[in-house]
């Protein structure tokens, strides 16, 4: 079969729109070439292109060609337009002349765009209408069936490469954001300390592991002087950016109130300010548990205030004391009262904090690991320093969960209260180095039985 010069033409103009269905185009970018690509295949004058706004309930003008900007701006085309709801069915609706005709809704736009007939046939993707094509011509010459069918090809091909463009946009979206969340996460990682202050007298350790790029979780030990140091621990509820950014508020005005703050204020007075602030900036639904500790070296105490967060725990010889007095969680009621209360510190005392994350890890069984099987770990280890002890509650829960997907943060504090010959007497390097070599051995046996 010979093919007509005209048949030819509109092949290769399909054959255009098929590149657009493949392509990695924008959404706009792919709508522009369609109305044009549409109008050459078709033989027609003009072209529009809406698409199906679920939220709206009404198609918007999204591209067209050979129309005028009044004419794409003359009114709302609704989803429940007689027109749209039978393309829609998937009948097509052909208007011989668009100026007489009782179903057209804007007539006298049509007069002035100096359009005559149209034809609309529906954009399908998936058996779903996601839009309609428009082609009009500015002659009475009515459409007929060959019309219909290349209109009906065109508008099948339109609706693919649509999708696909929509696809890639996501995509190029998605990876923007991630990109984005990355540079979030380096930012909030950077504000957890580095490593802990050295204070005489005190074993400190810190570990903080996000599920995500940024979380809600916050630690943050603040060396006041040599014989002080600030313990803080809280949690934000909620997950991602909006919790990263109410952590990062949070964790600079916990640090602007803990320089030269303590002087002059009770840790009471500082924590009712705190609840205030975040009252003024937690929305419904939102709150951050705190867990605020102040210890002092040289009076060998803790004062504690928990606010709503995972008591603190205090590990002293083969018994467990936990630190639970404080109040309500902060960012709810702004005249919270809190108290704080006040301990004697042993020699070899060791104090955990920790947010809900460690306890509330799940295995594939949905097994909770569970805060008694913590402290059942964390007793075999409170001997070692406080890195190995946190180190090993970490192992022995990775032991448990497996490969386990976690949906909420970990992190951990742990300071420990050495006793009277680590505070007083340094050893000589030849002593440093046997210690160092006794640790390592003994660190190797753990990761033996550990299997890490």
């Amino acid at each position: 079969m010979v093919k007509t010069r005209k048949s030819v033409q509109i092949d290769d103009k399909i054959y255009q729109i098929t590149t657009l269905v493949a392509g990695d185009f924008k959404l706009n970018e792919v709508l522009d070439k369609l109305a044009k690509a549409a109008v050459e295949a078709t033989g027609t004058e003009a072209c529009s292109i809406r698409l199906l706004d679920e939220e709206a309930d009404d198609l918007k003008m999204c591209s067209s060609y050979g129309l005028s900007q009044e004419y794409r701006n003359k009114g709302v085309v609704s989803k429940n337009d007689a027109v749209i709801r039978a393309a829609f069915a998937g009948e097509a609706i052909v208007i011989n002349d668009m100026r007489i005709e009782k179903i057209v809704k804007y007539k006298e736009a049509a007069r002035k765009e100096g359009l005559v007939s149209q034809l609309t046939v529906v954009m399908r993707f998936k058996s779903k209408p996601i839009g309609v094509l428009r082609l009009y011509r500015k002659q009475l010459m009515p459409f007929e069936a060959g019309d219909v069918t290349l209109a009906r090809l065109v508008a099948s091909q339109c609706a693919t490469a649509i999708t696909n463009a929509r696809l890639y946009s996501e995509a190029i979206e998605g990876a923007r954001i991630a990109e984005q969340m990355k540079f979030a996460g380096d930012i909030q990682r950077r504000m957890i300390p580095e490593e802990a202050p050295k204070i005489p007298g005190l074993d400190i350790a810190g570990i903080y592991q996000p599920c995500f790029e940024v979380g809600g979780d916050l630690y943050d030990f603040i060396k006041l002087d040599d014989q002080n140091l600030l313990v803080v621990i809280a949690d934000v509820i909620g997950k991602g950016i909006p919790a990263a950014i109410m952590m990062s508020m949070f964790r600079g005005t916990i640090r602007a109130y803990s320089h030269g703050g303590l002087k002059r204020h009770s840790l009471v007075e500082i924590i009712q300010d705190l609840n205030k602030i975040a009252c003024a900036e937690c929305r419904d639904g939102e709150f951050i548990t705190l867990f605020i500790a102040y210890i002092n070296v040289e009076d060998m105490t803790i004062k504690y205030c928990n606010c709503g967060h995972e008591p603190a725990l205090l590990f002293r010889n083969n018994n467990v004391i936990e630190l639970a007095d404080g109040g309500l969680v902060l960012g709810v009621l702004p005249d919270t009262e809190y108290v704080a209360t006040d301990l004697k510190l042993h020699k070899k005392d060791l104090v955990l904090c920790y947010t809900d994350g460690l306890i509330d890890a799940v295995n594939f069984e949905g097994e909770t690991w569970g805060k008694d099987n913590m402290v059942d770990v964390a007793k075999q280890f409170t001997q070692h320093s406080s890195e190995t002890f946190i180190k090993n509650i970490l192992a022995y829960r990775r032991r448990f969960v497996g490969l386990a997907r976690q949906i909420d943060d970990t992190s951990m504090v742990a300071v420990k209260i050495k006793n009277d010959n680590e505070v007083l007497k340094p050893k000589s390097k030849t002593k440093l180095k046997a210690i160092e070599k006794a640790i390592k051995k003994k660190n190797k046996q753990y990761q033996k039985t550990t299997g890490e």
